[in-house]
């Protein structure tokens, strides 16, 4: 009898279908994050293997600060309809209309506004579990996380309040108002997703691969030319060959400079790194603590 062998790949799709079915069994009302990113992207396929060929039990939720790139966005309304799956959009643009959120003079990004949108839309639609792509290696506040991560009454975390997670066995138990943040591929690394898309032959937006882009310099890395932020001067700019490895705000997210045009080349670079991708994203430079701060406020 041959003894059965899963590969790492595998072994982490197995864990990540495992919480997600977990999720759709201790929650009425569970939604899933997706923004159409790399780590979004490899989660729907993992829904996909989950629970097709049936539907998904949980909707699609997008939080728009306005700021994303055309190409993310187009990317995002396409997978959805390929998939057949319900998309709920809510923007940031609303969340101020609606006196939720208010712009802070002098800082261009919208990533922390997000943050009452987000608590706003699970208060909506009452979703009690909502499903995204975090991961551990992405940020030292991220590797605090528990994978069922509990948020109180006011959407916000607290480390010291988490919940052992002994044998992968998960407490979903909640009150009502409270919430639950699930990871469901927070054991994998940037290297991981990757080979995950390379595996199942995922399409990605195609910023992630090697472009030109007009960018210029700022506080040490490459932020692209858009209707929102711009050098003072013309002389500043220049086109490159660059990508992205993490997509957020497009005023705060820094482009590298690559020759990477497929999948392949992506993850050999990557191994060669030595900077994680979060260092590209100008807002967790603000403090030592950025990432944690907004954490504790709601952030997903």
């Amino acid at each position: 009898m041959k003894s059965l062998s899963l590969t790492h790949l595998q072994a982490l799709e197995s864990e990540s279908i495992h919480i997600m079915r977990e999720v759709a069994a201790e929650f009425d009302r569970p939604v899933l994050l997706f923004s159409g990113g790399k780590d979004s992207i490899c989660m729907l396929r993992i829904a996909e293997k989950a629970f097709r060929p049936g539907a998904f039990p949980f909707p699609l939720l997008h939080i728009d600060t306005g700021h994303n790139f055309p190409e993310l966005i187009a990317f995002r309304d396409t997978r959805a309809a390929e998939l057949g799956a319900k998309l709920i959009v809510r923007t940031v643009d609303d969340a101020i209309e609606k006196g939720m959120a208010h712009e802070v003079p002098g800082t261009t990004s919208r990533n922390r506004l997000q943050t009452p949108t987000l608590l706003a839309a699970l208060e909506e639609f009452k979703f009690n579990a909502a499903m995204g792509g975090a991961r551990r290696d992405e940020e030292k506040a991220r590797a605090k996380e528990r994978v069922f991560s509990f948020r109180d009454a006011f959407g916000q975390w607290e480390p010291k309040n988490q919940r052992p997670e002994l044998w992968n066995i998960y407490n979903a138990k909640i009150h009502p108002g409270e919430n639950m943040r699930v990871f469901p591929i927070s054991n994998w690394t940037e290297l991981d997703v990757w080979g995950y898309i390379a595996q199942e032959k995922l399409n990605i937006p195609k910023i992630y691969y090697s472009h030109k882009r007009r960018v210029f310099r700022s506080d040490g890395q490459w932020l692209p030319v858009s209707n929102l932020l711009s050098p003072q001067s013309e002389s500043e700019i220049k086109e490159l060959d660059v990508r992205v490895r993490t997509i957020g705000d497009i005023t705060c997210t820094g482009c590298i400079e690559s020759s990477a045009t497929t999948v392949k080349d992506i993850i050999a670079e990557i191994a060669a790194a030595r900077v994680t991708e979060r260092g590209s994203r100008a807002d967790d430079k603000v403090s030592e603590a950025a990432m944690e701060d907004r954490k504790r406020e709601g952030y997903f």
